[in-house]
């Protein structure tokens, strides 16, 4: 039986906020299992790691004895999270929603238990509630309250339109949390809102209200951006084996301490133990190679996971390379540097627009890994294999001009 000491210190691990924090520790003295809610609304076939870090957090609830409550939006989906957004979404549509649903359900159980988790569909309770219930249910908050929310505000005070249906999104989330009971929610730092609003629908009704626990949002591989497949710096929970073993050893060594701390299931102790081992002079791309086995081992297989850095060594290490190439040191001063720019200075483009050329044509890879994104900013802190076609290699060091 796991104290709730113990408890408390695993579910805190990567979260950034829990509200009540007290309240956290009083639904774990309850002694039964809580029921967990975290929402994903359909809107894309595909998940990434980038999600992943809220399954982990449900995954680690589970090993406390905790149900999950997995839920797809399906009807908040027809409405389009209006989170961070600064234009109305367009509605899916119901055959868009079904599609995509059914692959969520394939993809979450790589991560969570079958056996603790409940898949529900907020569908089976809003259809029910029909038109006059949902006027009921917006007769709960007012205008002024939606428009303290930062994104509503930004976009009121530019004159950027804000549809009415965009109002139902937070109502229809925080009554998910009372059709499920939920005793706990999780959720991005950008769902805070949200997550507010099924705490008051919550003692509205008279139950006891949810705890929040939000979680960080995960960069992507550039470092800078969070984790997003339109941003094409993601890695998909349902990449081959070998490409998400490639993408995990592109990012930056500095960034691979975030996703060991958000992704991996290692101990707190003994993530920091190999920080230790790095700065005491162990090469970073051997921990790296942890982090790739563990995070392809676990959405495939340990055997896909040696496979992938097998072909990755063999690739770099025995002849894929140039025995020797040039090696160059670039100075940005902002940070961050577009792929383009990053090409033309290290020699091995004339121009930024020919770089744009061949990596439309899919003839640049950094370390290994095809890049198309020619808005793909690159970080300080980070030493890559750039190659260009088949003969131009070099290998670029990335430092801040301060």
């Amino acid at each position: 039986m796991v104290s709730v000491a113990e408890s408390l210190t695993l579910i805190r691990r990567g979260v950034v906020e829990i509200l009540p924090e007290e309240g956290l520790e009083a639904k774990l003295q309850l002694n039964r299992p809580l029921r967990i809610k975290a929402g994903f609304d359909p809107t894309a076939p595909d998940l990434h790691l980038g999600h992943t870090v809220l399954l982990n957090k449900l995954y680690q609830l589970q090993t406390l004895g905790h149900q999950v409550q997995f839920l797809i939006g399906d009807f908040t989906g027809m409405i389009g999270d209006p989170t961070g957004k600064n234009q109305t979404r367009p509605p899916l549509t119901l055959e868009e929603i079904a599609q995509n649903a059914a692959t969520y359900r394939a993809q979450v159980f790589k991560i969570l238990d079958p056996e603790k988790t409940q898949v529900v569909f907020n569908s089976a309770w809003m259809d029910e509630m029909g038109a006059a219930g949902l006027i009921r249910l917006a007769a709960r908050h007012t205008v002024a309250r939606m428009l303290e929310r930062e994104d509503f505000a930004q976009r009121y005070k530019t004159g950027q339109a804000i549809a009415i249906h965009e109002f139902l999104y937070p109502l229809v989330q925080g009554w998910d949390s009372v059709a499920l009971q939920a005793d706990i929610e999780l959720g991005g730092t950008d769902q805070r809102f949200n997550l507010l609003v099924g705490r008051q629908l919550q003692e509205q009704e008279g139950q006891a209200p949810q705890v929040i626990v939000t979680l960080p949002l995960l960069e992507g591989l550039d470092g800078v951006r969070k984790m997003s497949k339109s941003l094409n710096n993601y890695i998909g929970i349902t990449d081959a084996p070998e490409e998400m073993f490639g993408k995990l050893m592109s990012i930056s060594d500095d960034l691979m301490w975030r996703y060991f701390e958000l992704l991996s299931l290692r101990e707190l102790a003994e993530i920091q133990q190999l920080q230790e081992q790095v700065a005491n002079g162990l090469n970073p791309r051997d921990v790296k190679f942890m982090l790739g086995e563990e995070l392809v081992g676990r959405l495939h297989s340990a055997a896909d996971a040696r496979h992938a850095k097998d072909q990755f060594i063999a690739r770099f290490r025995q002849g894929a390379l140039p025995d020797t190439m040039p090696e160059r040191e670039i100075a940005i001063a902002q940070g961050h540097v577009g792929i383009a720019s990053m090409l033309k200075m290290a020699g091995l483009v004339p121009s930024t627009s020919e770089a744009m050329r061949l990596l439309k044509q899919g003839a640049v890879r950094l370390d290994g890994v095809k890049v198309t994104d020619r808005q793909l900013q690159l970080v300080a802190g980070k030493t890559l294999v750039c190659q260009v076609g088949k003969r131009r290699f070099a290998r670029v060091t990335l430092v801040a001009n301060h």
